[in-house]
């Protein structure tokens, strides 16, 4: 445990110190995941559902608000259907506009969980999400997961009926747009799930906000055994075809996310409680106290216990320029003591001739 701590402190400390390129990696990671799921879904003009477009996308949204990422990716939703079928990229675009007045009215700061939820479904593991965002965020995050969840059930209902809707003439367009409308507002899947998000992320938040023991663990377990439940109760009760594998492995898959979030966030010492009592004039206090886990980044000192030997070369040659050195030393002496011998000559002889 000692040494996940350690990891932890080491991450925060790198975290702080690279704080906007992380954020930006994550943002051009995240624009990847979603500009590439929208063209594999729906990625009905051909020329612009590639890898390198979603790549171009997510790297200029990278260094932009969230928010213009959401925007940028209902763009090119729309701009897709619109190569299948205006009416039905018209339906699609009213759609968003009722969802995104609620967004940005409420919930204009959790862009990156509306952006989540839709590759969350298409990863099988939905139920992180309401995990995720029940231990660090607050109820209000239900809007944002609601309309993920209504995203992704629409992408998914256009890619399998994709060739109902190409080429029909009047009255089945009409028709088909009616389908459509219906057989988005009345899946009765979608609304399982968007029930057993809600409910999970509730159960979460009130869990992990007690005081007791092992809250957060108690809550990421519950929170996900409230999702599988609310799913399995669907399939019985309104017949869904939701798949009991896919909800068993995702409620596993939240709760060993929900684990490393405690580590990463709550980690405390629950043995070493401490409930205090104390009063003031007008009140009584009783407050349970747990300290936190922490420790020491070991700081890496580097010792030479071995200086470095000269090999018998190295010594040879060290001795020679040595040599050298004294005797262009002395050669330089002669010369100077003949200079100055031959400038008194040259006095002396001048003195004798004025004489």
């Amino acid at each position: 445990m000692s040494t996940i701590l350690v990891w932890k402190e080491q991450l925060q400390n790198f975290y702080a110190k690279h704080s906007k390129i992380i954020i930006w990696a994550m943002q051009f990671i995240l624009g990847t995941f979603v500009f590439g799921f929208i063209n594999t879904n729906v990625g009905f003009i051909k020329q612009y559902a590639t890898m390198p477009y979603a790549i171009v996308l997510a790297g200029v949204c990278a260094f932009l608000p969230l928010t213009i990422m959401v925007l940028c990716a209902s763009i090119l939703i729309l701009v897709h259907l619109y190569a299948l079928s205006l009416p039905l990229m018209a339906v699609t675009c009213a759609v968003f506009m009722v969802m995104y007045i609620f967004y940005f009215r409420f919930t204009p700061q959790m862009s990156w969980l509306i952006l989540l939820t839709p590759i969350a479904f298409a990863l099988k593991v939905p139920f992180v999400i309401p995990i995720i965002f029940g231990l660090l965020g607050l109820p209000i995050g239900v809007l944002p997961i609601t309309f993920g969840t209504i995203i992704f059930y629409m992408l998914d209902f256009i890619k399998m009926n994709a060739s109902t809707y190409k080429g029909g003439q009047g009255h089945e367009i009409t028709e088909s747009i009616m389908i459509y409308f219906r057989q988005i507002m009345a899946n009765k899947e979608m609304w399982v799930m968007v029930i057993a998000m809600i409910g999970s992320l509730i159960v979460v938040y009130a869990i992990h906000r007690s005081s007791i023991a092992h809250s957060w663990k108690l809550a990421s377990a519950f929170g996900a055994a409230t999702a599988v439940a609310i799913g399995t109760a669907g399939n019985i009760g309104l017949n869904t075809k939701i798949s009991y594998i896919s909800m068993m492995l995702g409620g596993i898959a939240a709760i060993f996310v929900g684990l490393i979030l405690e580590i990463l966030f709550f980690a405390v010492d629950y043995a070493q409680t401490e409930t205090l009592q104390f009063e003031d004039d007008e009140y009584y206090y009783y407050v349970k106290a747990i300290p936190k886990l922490g420790v020491t980044v070991p700081e890496v000192s580097v010792k030479h216990i071995n200086e470095r030997k000269e090999t018998p070369e190295e010594t040879f040659q060290e001795e020679h320029s040595q040599i050298d050195a004294k005797k262009e030393e002395e050669n330089l002496e002669e010369k100077a003591t003949m200079v100055i011998e031959s400038e008194e000559v040259s006095k002396i002889l001048e003195n004798q001739i004025q004489d």
